[in-house]
């Protein structure tokens, strides 16, 4: 896409098929709907409602952050408009969409932390995308202010989050990191740092778990070991953590009694 740089329709069109295919399926099938006006009282589902307002919050705190991070450095001798645009495709494109408008490599490194934090985040659920997903950065966002509130309940748009879906979250979130730790440890410990940078890996990883396509150019110098790793990584980011870890969970045995409950000191 680098070609396209300053062609402003073609790169238009491509944000709006990242947003087709990240936004998730769900939420097309209901907009679909609600566009036909067969059912005059038809409602957006929460999942549709949280998705939706998820995605472009994270899409515009990314267009903020890039041209932030970028405006003393990249961007430099750049008009306005161009800024504007190549923020606006960056921030898309870290979202499962893998085109780049620019060179990845040139970026600040703090840019590309940022990048990778876009790329974790991913797409939304039942979408073409990978990452964490919407809802459960959503989900984790809503848990931690309803707790600074001193609130028990997650409420968001007249709903209640059910409890299941708050662990869940969690859980995503910590098998996510566990999974980001060790195969960032796995990949020096093939490649070393000294031919390849940790931000380069890291990216990389990143890039590969939110099956984005993005890259500092340094898939082909990886060993096969590395590779191999960052396709399993591609594999859980395509098929959600969630999924796997059904996938792998034991079947759940019924319980005829239960332990005391006791509390313990958290943080």
């Amino acid at each position: 896409m680098i070609p396209f740089a300053n062609d402003y329709y073609v790169q238009l069109v491509v944000i709006l098929l990242i947003f087709a295919g990240a936004i998730g399926f769900p939420v097309l099938m209901e907009l679909r709907e609600y566009l036909s006006n067969k059912n005059p009282n038809f409602k957006f589902s929460l999942f549709t409602k949280i998705t939706t307002a998820t995605y472009f919050a994270v899409f515009v705190i990314g267009v903020i952050g890039i041209w932030a991070l970028e405006s003393g450095h990249y961007y430099v001798g750049l008009q306005w408009h161009e800024q504007l645009f190549n923020a606006l495709f960056n921030s898309a494109t870290a979202r499962s969409g893998g085109l780049a408008t620019m060179d990845v490599s040139e970026l600040h490194m703090a840019t590309l932390l940022f990048i990778s934090f876009l790329m974790i985040i991913g797409a939304s659920p039942s979408s073409v995308g990978g990452g964490i997903r919407t809802t459960t950065i959503a989900v984790m966002f809503l848990t931690i202010r309803s707790f600074a509130q001193g609130k028990e309940d997650v409420k968001v748009f007249g709903r209640q989050i059910h409890p299941e879906d708050k662990q869940k979250a969690f859980i995503v979130l910590s098998v996510f990191l566990v999974m980001l730790f060790a195969a960032v440890t796995l990949i020096v410990a093939f490649e070393g740092t000294e031919r390849l940078s940790l931000m380069a890996i890291i990216f990389e990883t990143a890039s590969a778990f939110g099956t984005c396509g993005l890259s500092m150019g340094i898939t082909a110098d990886l060993s096969f070991a590395s590779q191999g790793v960052l396709m399993v990584l591609m594999f859980i980011g395509r098929v959600g953590l969630i999924a796997f870890l059904f996938s792998i969970r034991r079947k759940e045995q019924k319980s005829y009694y239960k332990y005391p409950t006791e509390r313990i000191i958290i943080g």
